[in-house]
């Protein structure tokens, strides 16, 4: 039996590294990736490890789409050298980050930062590792319960993650002629420390949940 691998983007930390942690429990190898923590990377890979699995963290800056054709060079090249294969099976757009400001207050340069993260990423990311994932594989888009209830200051970050319903919807769409799935997960309030812990901010307006408790999701959709 051939062993099945996944991506998840934003790995090291929240619900990336749950993500990564429940995948590994399951039987399933992990490849990570990582904007500046290294090191908390390198732990989630050590506890993959500790679990059986083989993993790799990899460096990966999501707002610059112009490095995803040398990312995936270096992809490849790990998956040869550690897994003898140069193709996924599974895909999670786990990567993000977030601001809080009002919609009169929100400036240019913060709108693009959220486009660049959360939506041209998932869109060119996804695209060019189209080659590296096998048919029958799975695409996770991260959502949010922002693009379905409303909360002051949180109209750019939630606009993004409309955009990412309506591309889950059109993924699913081109690639099932594939055999691949793309489905969206939204989770609610959760406390982790994204967006340097700005969740926490709404503490008293909406309940928080634990973020182990949303990883299950994640692998019935992949499975």
């Amino acid at each position: 039996m051939t062993q099945k691998i996944g991506l998840v983007t934003g790995g090291s930390r929240g619900l990336g590294k749950s993500t990564a942690l429940a995948l590994a429990a399951q039987g399933i190898d992990v490849v990570i990736t990582y904007l500046s923590q290294q090191a908390a990377a390198e732990q989630v890979v050590a506890e993959i490890q500790a679990l059986g699995r083989k993993a790799v963290a990899l460096p990966l800056d999501v707002a610059q789409a112009s490095t995803f054709p040398a990312f995936v060079q270096v992809l490849r090249e790990q998956l040869s050298q550690h897994w003898q294969t140069e193709h996924l099976d599974y895909l999670v757009n786990n990567a993000g980050t977030g601001i809080h400001a009002a919609f009169t207050d929100t400036t240019e340069a913060q709108f693009d930062q959220m486009v660049n993260i959360h939506l041209k990423s998932v869109f060119f990311l996804s695209q060019q590792l189209l080659p590296v994932l096998n048919n029958g594989g799975r695409i996770i888009n991260l959502s949010s319960g922002l693009a379905r209830f409303a909360l002051p200051g949180y109209s750019a970050y939630a606009a993004m993650k409309g955009g990412i319903e309506v591309l889950t919807r059109f993924m699913a769409k081109e690639l099932g002629a594939r055999n691949i799935t793309v489905n969206t997960v939204a989770p609610g309030a959760i406390e982790t420390d994204f967006g340097g812990g700005w969740c926490v901010i709404i503490r008293t307006s909406t309940a928080m949940w634990p973020h182990k408790r949303h990883w299950g999701a994640w692998v019935y959709l992949m499975t």
